[in-house]
């Protein structure tokens, strides 16, 4: 299972910003002591060209991020300072989805170690979101010929605005959010699937939703390809979530669009989205058990298929 990862490329906060930046590195470390992976299953990406980004993003707005000629409002919703250092780390975990796209369509599975940049819209970004790393993948395997359909499948507590806007008019891409009804974005765009939650959902209400609402997915979006948002924010105790799963219910929740991925004999890319635990271990230990459970379950699956 290839992993592709960015964190080296620093997008430079000031002291005391609150997005967990750090996560990142260390989601990679715990990885490469967990003795499920070797040094060879983790890749630096190239990044998104012009061309690739442009798929999904206007050229203005791509050109004022470039120069770095966005105005001070534009800065204020993305919310992050501006800085060559961010455009490119912004590069370079979109181009992260796309190697992980390309990997798990030869190889079955394959994740990000960071992405899931959903709010992004074609011409600006917001919610800590540069560029939208799902559309741009989306969109990409398309022109390359490599896929007809591909469903992104959503479960950061926030929902997918950017990418349902971007993705539209594009009916062989199929958009899926399960999200906080009340959280942000307030709002909200439409996507091809929308399942609104209340305030405290817990672990059974949650799955019991998405065992429902990924039927649908499969039934309407019919993918060759199926790029997985796994937003470690629905966490119980995470400072943006409001919602209160446990860790043992995201693995479960993992686990459970694996097992629908896998029935089908689809690739799956996987993507880190959100998480704000009020301890960043917290959060890196759910995203850990993501990759981990991606490559125990279809390391398993393709031992019993010899």
């Amino acid at each position: 299972m290839k992993l592709f990862y960015a964190d080296h490329f620093v997008l430079p906060l000031p002291e005391g910003h609150r997005f967990p930046m750090e996560k990142y590195s260390r989601l990679r470390a715990r990885l490469t002591d967990s003795g499920l992976f070797g040094a060879e299953d983790f890749h630096v990406p190239a990044a998104a060209s012009d061309t690739e980004i442009l798929r999904a993003h206007d050229a203005a707005y791509l050109q004022r991020m470039v120069r770095g000629s966005l105005a001070k409002e534009e800065i204020r919703r993305i919310g992050f300072p501006w800085s060559e250092a961010m455009v490119e780390r912004s590069r370079r975990s979109a181009g992260a989805t796309l190697a992980a796209c390309r990997a798990a369509l030869e190889d079955g599975c394959a994740a990000n170690l960071a992405g899931g940049t959903h709010h992004a819209f074609r011409d600006h970004g917001e919610g800590f979101c540069v560029f939208n790393d799902a559309a741009i993948a989306a969109l990409a395997m398309r022109a390359e010929g490599r896929v007809e359909r591909v469903a992104i499948v959503d479960c950061d507590v926030h929902q997918g605005n950017g990418t349902a806007s971007i993705l539209a008019k594009r009916p062989e891409c199929f958009t899926f959010s399960i999200h906080g009804a009340r959280n942000y974005p307030f709002d909200k765009e439409a996507s091809d699937l929308d399942v609104e939650l209340p305030d405290g959902t817990s672990d059974d209400t949650y799955l019991t939703a998405l065992q429902a609402a990924l039927g649908a997915v499969f039934a309407r979006g019919r993918p060759d390809l199926v790029i997985y948002l796994a937003g470690a924010d629905p966490y119980e105790d995470d400072r943006l979530g409001r919602l209160r799963l446990t860790k043992q219910g995201l693995a479960e929740r993992d686990q459970l669009v694996f097992e629908k991925v896998k029935k089908r004999g689809l690739p799956i890319a996987i993507a880190m989205a959100g998480g704000y635990a009020r301890q960043i271990d917290d959060t890196v230990d759910i995203h850990t058990n993501t990759i981990c459970g991606a490559a125990r379950h279809f390391r398993k699956r393709q031992s019993a298929s010899l």
